[in-house]
């Protein structure tokens, strides 16, 4: 069964942090990179965080470099994102999924997604 279930969100500070968390079904997870998708209001998809199957190689997205960081558990079928440093920009709905794009590019919502986790940053 094809399942991805994020959570971790929720209303944060500006400069504040969340630790977001991915549960997948192995037919998605295993030998496969991931990634951490965002979709702000009016706005296409995003991926702004990718890890290889092996956790070798990350890349970010330039506008989340230094501020996030993506992890797995390989026993676990489980994606993270440490979020530090929080900007109102940072505002959207984080979906995991295999890493389809390279990190910075749009990609279209067709297709399996779970239900995303919001995060806002707000004062």
């Amino acid at each position: 069964q094809v399942q991805l279930v994020e959570s971790g969100g929720g209303l944060v500070q500006p400069g504040g942090s969340l630790r977001l968390s991915c549960a997948a079904s192995k037919s998605i997870f295993v030998n496969n990179a991931m990634g951490w998708y965002r979709q702000a209001p009016g706005k296409q998809r995003e991926l702004v965080a990718s890890i290889s199957s092996g956790s070798i190689t990350t890349n970010y997205a330039t506008s989340v470099k230094g501020r996030f960081t993506i992890s797995r558990d390989n026993s676990k079928n489980t994606l993270f994102l440490q979020m530090n440093s929080l900007k109102p920009e940072d505002t959207a709905v984080y979906y995991c999924n295999r890493a389809l794009v390279p990190v910075g590019v749009s990609i279209s919502s067709s297709g399996y997604w779970g239900q995303g986790t919001q995060v806002t940053v707000s004062s």
